[in-house]
């Protein structure tokens, strides 16, 4: 259970990453993040490794992700009630991006599920709502359902053209996983979970391992000729070139999915049934249009137009808000997601960022701002 704390008492201290020892010895710049000290960037900088990510390969630790397992028969079908999408026809081996959603329709938290066997469900959610989410499950789910949190567990990322090379040299069975596969390998003596998933808008993996071997796999992998270290900085930068939305930033309890441009994991059953938290409100705004939507913005110039920063139209009148935007390497300019009222939202469209009291020009444009590469 999330633990309580009084007004006045100091929020608990962040919890150390299963490779801190790691990250330090690499020269990592360390920080808080959702709870926990993580590495920031390395030596060679935020560029470096987000061009290291899009030509080769990357090693991620997102160990601060929370790992959930639900058990028991009814488990598919009790989870499917408090989400959009259609966890009941999932496959063991396969897993689906879906959303948590309270009764107004907004989102709780953006999770991935993978369905480990007839019976067996393994959740990725993130670390800033993983108490909210355990409290909400332990709160909905029926007494059938077992519900474990794994905090005895670690996360790491591989991302890159270059990953499956690294991987299928240490585990030849990963050669064999689609786009968000997932089978349980032993690689180098220790069993994991390896997806074939990620945040990047790469090929590449995530693996799920026990919090005493992070280390020695990550070393293995870092010792690949195609593997870096990468940090959050980079992580941000990538998902945001791959248009991929981050809770708290351009997902949160007042942004439905339809807002959010999400409309796609609400799962064909699901839209006959309309079963779920807020499904009133999301299929009404389906029907109707919603008042604002999230969209990808091009900015003039060089300068980036940082989250929280007001947009306005050609006539002035107020637009939206930027919530993630930086210079993309890649496209060698700034991009923006933001939130746009309904009539400025078709492709083209062109409205104003305020950036330390300029008017800038930004243009809608389609997300993601990179086609993804990941392996079908």
């Amino acid at each position: 259970m999330p633990i309580e704390i009084a007004p006045n008492d100091p929020p608990p201290p962040p919890q150390a990453s299963p490779l801190a020892a790691l990250h330090q010895r690499l020269g990592a710049r360390m920080a808080p993040f959702a709870g926990w000290i993580l590495p920031i960037q390395y030596p060679d900088g935020t560029l470096a490794e987000h061009r290291h990510c899009r030509a080769d390969a990357a090693l991620f630790d997102v160990s601060h992700m929370g790992q959930v397992t639900l058990a028991g028969p009814d488990a598919a079908l009790a989870l499917q009630r408090l989400v959009v999408g259609d966890i009941a026809g999932l496959r063991p081996g396969r897993q689906r991006y879906t959303l948590f959603t309270n009764e107004a329709g907004g989102i709780l938290d953006d999770l991935i599920v993978t369905r480990r066997g007839a019976d067996r469900l393994h959740l990725v959610v993130n670390a800033g709502r993983t108490d909210d989410d355990l409290l909400h499950l332990r709160t909905h789910l029926p007494e059938s359902v077992t519900l474990t949190h794994h905090p005895e567990r670690a996360l790491l990322a591989l991302q890159g053209p270059r990953a499956a090379a690294a991987l299928t040299r240490l585990a030849p069975e990963v050669a064999a996983l689609r786009f968000m596969d997932a089978a349980d390998i032993t690689l180098a003596g220790t069993p994991m979970l390896i997806a074939r998933s990620g945040y990047t808008g790469e090929d590449g993996f995530e693996l799920s391992l026990p919090r005493e071997a992070a280390e020695r796999i990550a070393t293995l992998l870092l010792d690949q000729p195609e593997v870096s270290p990468a940090g959050l900085a980079a992580r941000d930068l990538l998902r945001l070139e791959a248009g991929l939305p981050l809770y708290g930033h351009d997902l949160d309890e007042l942004t439905t999915p339809v807002e959010a441009g999400l409309t796609w994991t609400i799962g064909k059953q699901r839209r006959i049934a309309w079963d779920f938290p807020g499904a009133a409100a999301i299929r009404d705004q389906l029907d109707n249009g919603p008042p604002r939507h999230r969209v990808g913005l091009r900015l003039a110039g060089r300068a980036p137009a940082r989250a929280g920063a007001s947009l306005v139209a050609a006539d002035g009148t107020a637009a939206g808000s930027v919530t993630s935007g930086n210079f993309s390497p890649v496209l060698d300019a700034p991009i923006a997601m933001a939130y746009l009222r309904r009539d400025l939202t078709s492709d083209g469209s062109e409205v104003f960022a305020l950036l330390r009291g300029a008017q800038v020009p930004a243009r809608v444009v389609p997300l993601p701002f990179l086609p993804p590469r990941t392996r079908s």
